[in-house]
């Protein structure tokens, strides 16, 4: 029998991954189709949206932490972040050229303001709600039941708007049905129980920071290689974007089959993933994941065959599974218990500013270097994470031995 909280928590997911499919997979597509956005606007719609996150990172967590009810705060912030699509939706009315481009990234840049809220906040009231030892079933059969939903309304977009990806009345209805799931988002987000918070003097005065979570060394090393990780995986975004609907002329439909493909793959590898990080650890099954993606972007400039990239994207997706199951348990795990929300903290202001980072430098080598280079940069810098996480977890493997020889030296004692 699944905890109440456990169900109410999918039942988010589904509203949430429906919204999101519904609008940020289609957002360059948008831009470049509709709105005319140039290369330069269409990475700064992967950098931007970091930048605010991370200017906001330090108030939400001041905010997080004293508030009495984290569920509400999560819930507003949904809110106001979902009202936006009312805006998107009204600037093909805007007077044509590049101010519409501009507006749009304007928007979307700021919609990350309460996300930001929002995101660190549910990390938070998940781990105050879910039983730290129903983690990692709880996150794998999630992630899967998303993973049905959303392939199932990817699949309905690219057939709906398979001959329409010109059409901005076209993306006006789907930012309008992503508006309508976002309500639902914040309904569902209400229906969780959780403690409420009684604020004493001393919470009042909590600190913005605990500098002391960096002398905990296995945080630090996590924190380390998931950043640099983080900035080899996201700074391919905007290429591949540009790659896609540029070079290889992909439409709504054929970007809705990427995303099909890569997350078919996702579904069938989520128990695999699952029991080899149960049988494994959390941070060896990560490098295999890290390995895979490292292939990505070499494999996808081998040719521009949109039936290619598809066989690609659902490759991918096996590691992104991975990636996706593994990396938010990692920080859990890693991060002290008394300490978590300074660390949750710190990881997402330091990997908002590899966020903003990552795509303004893959631009770059797009432009300076073409895009073949660019995309096979990348992979040399996803391979480089991966052996960095293989390091990491030989560390972590030595730093656990003395810890498991007291523990066995102190039961003979006690035994004896």
């Amino acid at each position: 029998m699944r905890p109440y909280n456990e169900k109410i928590s999918i039942f988010h997911g589904m509203a949430s991954t429906i919204s999101s499919n519904t609008s940020g997979n289609f957002f360059p597509i948008f831009a470049m189709t509709v709105l005319g956005a140039t290369n330069y606007q269409v990475g700064l719609l992967s950098s931007m949206p970091p930048l605010l996150a991370l200017l906001m990172t330090i108030p939400a967590a001041m905010m997080i932490n004293r508030a009495h009810s984290q569920k509400k705060l999560v819930a507003f912030s949904v809110l106001f972040a979902r009202l936006l699509f009312l805006a998107i939706i009204g600037i093909v009315y805007l007077p044509s050229g590049e101010i519409q481009g501009w507006a749009f990234i304007v928007l979307v840049a700021a919609m990350n303001i309460p996300n930001t809220l929002a995101g660190m906040g549910w990390q938070a009231l998940i781990s105050n709600t879910i039983d730290e030892h129903r983690r990692g079933d709880f996150f794998s059969d999630r992630n899967r039941l998303l993973t049905i939903v959303g392939f199932a309304s990817t699949l309905l977009i690219g057939i709906l708007m398979k001959d329409v990806s010109n059409s901005a009345f076209a993306f006006q209805v789907l930012f309008g049905v992503s508006f309508c799931f976002g309500l639902l988002e914040v309904y569902f987000l209400m229906k969780h129980k959780e403690e409420t918070v009684v604020l004493t003097a001393e919470n009042e005065k909590k600190r913005i920071m605990d500098w002391s979570i960096f002398k905990h060394s296995n945080f630090v090393w996590f924190l380390f290689g998931a950043l640099f990780f983080n900035f080899a995986w996201q700074m391919a975004w905007g290429i591949f974007n540009i790659y896609n609907v540029r070079v290889a002329h992909a439409t709504v439909f054929w970007l809705s089959m990427f995303s099909v493909g890569s997350m078919l793959a996702q579904f069938l590898s989520f128990p695999l993933w699952k029991k080899w990080a149960e049988n494994k650890s959390n941070v060896s099954v990560f490098v295999w994941a890290a390995m895979g993606m490292a292939a990505t972007p070499f494999l996808t400039v081998l040719s521009p065959n949109l039936y290619w990239l598809i066989f690609v994207q659902t490759a991918t997706g096996f590691f992104v599974a991975g990636v996706t199951l593994v990396l938010f348990n990692l920080l859990l795990e890693q991060a002290p218990e008394a300490k978590r929300t300074y660390c949750i903290t710190t990881y997402n202001v330091l990997l908002s500013l590899v966020s903003f980072a990552a795509p303004q430098f893959g631009i770059w080598l797009l432009d300076t270097y073409g895009i073949v280079s660019s995309m096979n940069v990348t992979s040399v810098l996803r391979f480089m994470a991966a052996v960095l996480f293989f390091i990491i977890s030989i560390r972590y493997a030595r730093a656990s031995k003395p810890a498991l020889q007291v523990t066995e030296t102190a039961e003979i004692a006690e035994a004896t």
